[in-house]
C-alpha cells in the first residue's frame, strides 16, 4: 500500500504535465483564418482550418485573416495640377490571398498598404485638375487601386476596391463655385424664359394671321375680350365701336387730309 500512494504520487504530476503539454499543443483555426505553422523558426507549410496539433516550444501557428478588411485613408492634403488645395480622404477593401507572402514578406501588411494607399492617392490627386476630382470620383479610385494592387500583390494581398469618401475645399473656394452655380442657374432660366417667349410670340403670330384670313374672326375675339373684361367685378365702361365705323372715320380722315394738300 505504501508503495501504490508513491507511485500515485509520482504519477499525478506526470499526468498534469502531459495534460498541459497536450493542451498547448492543439490550435484552433477559425474558417475565415489561415494558418502558417513555423517548425523552430522555420516556415513548415500551411495548415487548415480546424484543430490543428503542434509540437510546444519546437512549432508555432500564426493565423491571418481571409476576410476582406478595410482600412480607412486619413485625410490627405493635396495640391491639384491647377494649384487648389483640398483634403481627400477614402477607404480601401483588401483581402489576403497567399497568407505565406503576407507573413514572410512583409512585417505588417495593414501598415503598409495604407501607407501606400495614401501615396497613391497624394499622387493621382496631385496629377488631376479640381474639376476632375470633383466630377470623377470612381476614376480617380481606380487609378489608386490600381497602383496599389500592383505594388502589394507580391505580399500576396488582392486589393478588391477604393472609394473615395469625402472631398475638402476650402472656403473661399467654396464661395466662388456657390456663385458660380448661381451664375449657372441663372443663365439657364434666362434662356428657358427667351425660348418660350419666342414660341409665343410665333403662336400670337400664327393665330393673328388665322383670324385675319377668317371671315368675322376679328369680331369673334373682340367679343371674347369683352366677355372676360366684364367677368372681372369693377366699374369699367367699355365702349365697342364698330370696325366697319373705324373703316370709314379712316377713309374720311384721309379725304380730308388729301383735299387740304391739294388746296395748298
Amino acid at each position: 500500500m505504501a508503495d501504490l500512494g508513491v507511485l500515485s504520487a509520482c504519477a499525478l504530476p506526470i499526468v498534469i504535465v502531459g495534460g498541459i503539454a497536450v493542451l498547448s499543443s492543439v490550435r484552433i483555426v477559425m474558417q475565415y483564418e489561415a494558418g502558417v505553422k513555423f517548425t523552430l523558426g522555420k516556415f513548415s507549410g500551411m495548415v487548415n482550418p480546424g484543430v490543428n496539433f503542434v509540437i510546444p516550444v519546437i512549432q508555432s501557428i500564426r493565423t491571418v485573416y481571409t476576410r476582406i478588411l478595410t482600412i480607412d485613408i486619413p485625410k490627405q492634403e493635396v495640391m491639384t495640377k491647377d494649384n487648389v488645395p483640398m483634403g481627400v480622404n477614402g477607404v480601401v477593401f483588401f483581402k489576403v490571398e497567399d497568407p505565406e507572402k503576407a507573413i514572410l514578406k512583409i512585417q505588417d501588411y495593414h501598415y503598409s498598404v495604407s501607407q501606400y494607399a495614401q501615396t497613391a492617392l497624394r499622387d493621382v490627386v496631385g496629377g488631376k485638375e479640381m474639376d476632375a476630382v470633383l466630377s470623377n470620383r470612381d476614376e480617380v479610385a481606380n487609378e489608386i487601386k490600381v497602383i496599389v494592387d500592383k505594388e502589394t500583390a507580391e505580399w500576396g494581398i488582392d486589393v478588391t476596391n477604393i472609394k473615395i469618401q469625402d472631398i475638402e475645399l476650402p472656403a473661399d473656394m467654396k464661395r466662388i463655385m456657390a456663385k458660380q452655380a448661381e451664375a449657372e442657374r441663372d443663365k439657364r432660366a434666362k434662356i428657358i424664359e427667351s425660348e418660350g417667349e419666342l414660341l409665343a410670340s410665333e403662336k400670337v403670330a400664327q393665330a393673328a394671321s388665322l383670324l385675319a384670313k377668317t371671315p368675322g374672326g376679328l369680331h369673334l375675339k373682340t367679343l371674347l375680350t369683352i366677355s372676360n373684361v366684364a367677368a372681372f367685378d369693377g366699374n369699367s365702361v367699355v365702349f365697342v365701336t364698330p370696325i366697319e365705323l373705324l373703316e370709314a372715320m379712316k377713309g374720311v380722315a384721309g379725304l380730308t387730309g388729301a383735299a387740304k394738300k391739294k388746296g395748298e
